[in-house]
């Protein structure tokens, strides 16, 4: 499931395409055309995402895409390919440079049209979005230091945290050295200062570099020149590999139905 730096990428890059511009809506599928046809040919306001939701403003109505597991986004210029298979949705416009562009929504959880007060009720229910401006970590806090789950499972509630998946719930308890398995009461004020402000750095970095990228140039097999895949990564997708501080298998086990890695020594109960 796409995390919310990518989500933060797509919000930027069809504001730049679409915003300001009337957008054709089309549902070629035919799942989502009750809601094509009441955005088609209405000027795109904002797009903006908060945690792993994307919402794209038309006046007072407005747009909301989960991805889920499997939704894509594919985007282009000129004239679109001919329609095929499961396409939920496809906005066209005439770009920023004059040129004609596209994006082709599949396989999203949801694709729906929302008032304001609906839109509002979802942003409610979510925790704080380490991207969005001034956003509280101490909101996170609270909900953790109040409960006796696992912070490997609280990272992942979005009621808790929005944006954060498998990738940077693995990155984070490492980098910080957390059982994954600790209580969230036992997670103290001054570590969650600390893995909040690194949380947002991160997931900035992964906005800039269109990836996730969470070790440091002393912890990689290369330390000059882009980051190589294997180099990526302290735990996540390494089970049975060395840790890359202490030398330890790296562990796997499920848990909240998503594959959970960690070094058993650096993150000792």
């Amino acid at each position: 499931m796409p995390e919310g730096h990518t989500l933060f990428r797509l919000a930027r890059e069809q504001s730049t395409l679409f915003a300001g511009r009337p957008v054709h809506v089309t549902s070629p599928q035919g799942r989502f055309t009750a809601g094509a046809e009441l955005l088609d040919g209405r000027v795109l306001d904002e797009v903006f995402s908060y945690g792993k939701h994307l919402f794209a403003r038309f006046g007072g109505d407005a747009l909301h895409v989960h991805l889920g597991l499997y939704g894509t986004y594919t985007t282009g210029t000129g004239t679109p390919p001919p329609p095929k298979g499961a396409l939920r949705m496809r906005w066209e416009a005439d770009g920023p440079d004059g040129a004609g562009v596209w994006t082709d929504l599949r396989g999203p959880t949801a694709c729906e049209v929302l008032t304001a007060p609906e839109v509002s009720a979802i942003l409610d229910r979510l925790g704080p979005d380490p991207l969005r401006p001034r956003a509280d970590g101490g909101r996170a806090l609270a909900r953790i230091r109040s409960s006796r789950t696992a912070i490997g499972a609280l990272l992942m509630d979005q009621s808790v945290l929005a944006g954060v998946g498998n990738v940077y719930r693995a990155e984070l308890l490492h980098r910080h050295r957390v059982s994954p398995f600790r209580p969230g009461k036992a997670v103290d004020e001054a570590l969650w200062a600390q893995m909040w402000a690194d949380l947002v750095t991160l997931m900035k970095a992964g906005v800039r570099m269109g990836r996730i990228v969470t070790t440091r140039p002393e912890d990689r097999t290369r330390r000059r020149g882009a980051v190589q895949r294997e180099d990526a990564h302290y735990v996540y997708r390494r089970t049975g590999l060395p840790c890359r501080i202490c030398g330890t298998e790296v562990r796997t086990e499920a848990m909240v139905g998503r594959n959970l890695y960690w070094c058993p020594t650096c993150q000792a109960v």
